[in-house]
């Protein structure tokens, strides 16, 4: 879990972890090897951001299938609709997204996120925008990605509600990663402890 208040670099980070931004400086790294030395370890990755880059003219299914497409996957169709189902959108897949709920798009970028089967999730500020129901949902959703061999990075102004689902704590703060440390060690560092207690 990535903490920080607002304007701390939280997105600008995860955009880089994801390679859609350049870094000013330094290298990421993948299980040792420089992200920008093969290309292929992108493929590991899967990013969902605040905006969710759908054609808002065309239904959920033609989204999936599109970006299976750009994914290259071979068997683009049977990973679009796998994706439907694993969303549970199923009832849903034919009509345009531009009339889908915050929570349906959510789930429906968390389809397209998972088609190319990364190992890597990075998530920004997965529940801004949703109401109770479709936050319940999510939840759900991310105990069932939490698979050993997979990481699951979450970026949270108000981290409260990931705090059960952590394992880990990164403390972003002012423009650098201040604390890092299993969740099991958080009484080590009663500025973070602070920190999250005084977030609303």
């Amino acid at each position: 879990m990535l903490v920080g208040a607002n304007g701390a670099g939280k997105t600008t980070l995860l955009r880089i972890l994801a390679t859609l931004v350049r870094p000013d400086s330094g290298e990421i790294t993948v299980d040792g090897e420089w992200l920008g030395s093969r290309p292929s370890l992108r493929q590991r990755i899967g990013y969902i951001g605040h905006q969710t880059m759908f054609y808002h003219d065309l239904s959920a299914l033609e989204n999936l299938l599109h970006y299976a497409r750009l994914y290259q996957l071979p068997l683009s169709k049977e990973q679009a609709h796998q994706g439907i189902s694993l969303a549970g959108l199923e009832k849903h897949q034919h009509k345009p997204i531009r009339a889908f709920s915050r929570g349906m798009l959510q789930r429906l970028s968390i389809a397209r996120a998972l088609l190319h089967e990364p190992d890597i999730l990075l998530f920004d500020e997965p529940y801004t925008g949703l109401d109770q129901e479709a936050a319940v949902s999510l939840d759900k959703q991310l105990l069932r990605l939490h698979q050993p061999g997979r990481v699951i990075l979450l970026a949270a102004h108000r981290p409260q509600r990931l705090i059960p689902f952590a394992s880990h704590i990164a403390w972003l703060k002012d423009g650098k990663i201040s604390h890092h440390l299993p969740m099991s060690r958080i009484s080590e560092a009663p500025d973070l402890l602070a920190y999250l207690q005084e977030v609303p």
